[in-house]
């Protein structure tokens, strides 16, 4: 074989999900979704911490350090089985899939919340810590019975509910990559001109090689984005390498620190294990969305099987190693759609890069040095597709009048009561405050709702397959 087909044949393997492509096509290909996730796996540690530190009492340094080196160590792990699942006699864990787990956004908002109740009940901030490792161990169980009995309850989510969904979680992102690519919420100048500028080359950058690029350059276009406008930061002066000096070489996570070991209180686990019902759908959606976006049908039931146990199991063994839940990261699901790339070696390689950097902090410092606006430039369009993968879904399955109309119920009462001020949301009846305190969740359960009274019944991919 000629050198020029041996290259144009291994670059066509990025396209398919088995084969080992070389490590100076795959390396590049699966740092690109490493970037696209790192500040995302951690940002969730910097937003609880700091909230329990509202009391005036710190949240130790040093503890923070040990969460953020335990992130990055799960997330590779979990990656690792999504790609390659694990057998257990009747169950598979992980969907053999393209999907990058990270640290989950969904959890925030409610861990931020029972934090600062346990902070105003004079809890110390690490006592409140390990009660929320608690909480995330045992609302696990939910997601992994969620996994093991999808098959029989898929029925509950036809396309037209998980196109929904996934159109939600994308709208639910445009405007964390809008703040990122602004400066961040953090910034005390958010919206300046040399914010505008960062991101506005990475962006283009992204833009023009996705759109004209060929070959390498073409696959590679978010990471070539995201390295110009980290080198663009640092010409600026916006990089501070004060962490990565400061940073060890090396250091080993460990399960269970002996300062965060996990408790138990029975009123900060329900809550959490409602969270981890819209985990699930998110999972769901991504789950979709990558095989909609580059697959071209459906995943199958398995597959959205394999996908939840993994970040069930994922986050029972988040919570013993100090850390929050895991899921499938939207971000990396977009990087999918827009790049085609599916190949599990590329982003495998990618997986034990994060494995790696959870042993070396000065790497994880390097990459924690990176501004917001850099990274908002690379992800504001992929949360977009996100969307569009979910406007996707439902053109697939036809817009009948009864459609529609489950359409404009699923956004109307969803959607659209989810965005009332938290204020207005008070005066609810109880059961009505529990469903609209999540717009993804609020959205899923109205459409399958409405599904159920006004749908006819939808077939599922496997249905379809068997005729």
């Amino acid at each position: 074989m000629k050198p020029n087909e041996k290259q144009s044949e291994d670059f066509n393997l990025i396209y398919q999900l088995d084969g080992r492509p070389k490590l100076t096509v795959a390396v590049p290909l699966g740092l690109q979704h490493i970037l696209a996730m790192f500040v995302g796996n951690l940002a969730p540690i910097f937003i609880l911490t700091g909230a329990l530190s509202s009391g005036g009492v710190p949240f130790p340094s040093e503890l923070r350090i040990v969460m953020i080196q335990c992130a990055m160590l799960v997330a590779g792990l979990v990656t690792m089985v999504q790609l390659y699942p694990i057998r257990l006699g009747f169950m598979s864990i992980g969907a053999r899939l393209p999907i990058v787990v990270g640290t989950a956004f969904a959890f925030v908002p409610t861990l931020q919340s029972l934090g600062q109740r346990l902070v105003a009940e004079q809890v110390p901030p690490v006592e409140a810590m390990c009660y929320i490792l608690g909480a995330v161990i045992a609302g696990s169980s939910v997601e992994i019975i969620l996994g093991l009995f999808l098959k029989p309850l898929r029925r509950f989510f036809p396309p037209l509910v998980v196109g929904s969904v996934l159109i939600t979680i994308g709208i639910s992102l445009l405007g964390t990559g809008a703040m990122y690519f602004v400066g961040g919420a953090t910034a005390k100048d958010a919206g300046s001109a040399q914010y505008w500028i960062v991101g506005g080359t990475v962006f283009l950058v992204t833009v023009l090689l996705n759109r004209f690029g060929k070959g390498m350059w073409k696959a590679t276009s978010l990471l070539s984005g995201i390295v110009i406008g980290y080198l663009l930061a640092i010409a600026m002066g916006m990089v501070n390498f004060t962490g990565v000096t400061n940073a060890g070489w090396f250091s080993i996570p460990l399960p269970l620190n002996s300062e965060l070991m996990p408790k138990f209180r029975l009123d900060i686990i329900l809550p959490v294990m409602a969270i981890y019902v819209v985990s699930s759908l998110e999972t769901l959606g991504n789950t979709n969305g990558i095989t909609i976006a580059a697959l071209n049908r459906e995943a199958t039931a398995e597959e959205c099987s394999g996908s939840i146990l993994a970040d069930g199991f994922g986050s029972l063994f988040a919570g013993i190693f100090n850390c929050l839940p895991n899921t499938a990261f939207g971000q990396n699901a977009g990087i999918v759609a827009i790049t085609r790339v599916i190949n599990r070696h590329c982003i495998a390689t990618g997986a034990c890069f994060l494995i790696l950097a959870a042993f070396l902090p000065k790497i994880g410092a390097i990459f924690n040095a990176m501004p917001n606006c850099v990274m908002g430039g690379a992800v504001i369009t992929v949360f977009a597709m996100i969307m569009h993968n979910g406007i996707k879904m439902i053109c697939q399955v036809g817009f009948s009048e009864i459609n529609n109309l489950i359409f404009a119920i699923t956004f109307g009462l969803g959607y659209g009561v989810s965005t009332l001020s938290a204020d207005i949301k008070a005066r609810f009846p109880e059961v009505l405050q529990i469903l609209y305190t999540d717009k993804v969740a609020a959205v899923c359960i109205i459409s399958v709702i409405a599904c159920l009274l006004l749908g006819e019944k939808v077939k599922t991919t496997d249905e379809t397959e068997q005729k």
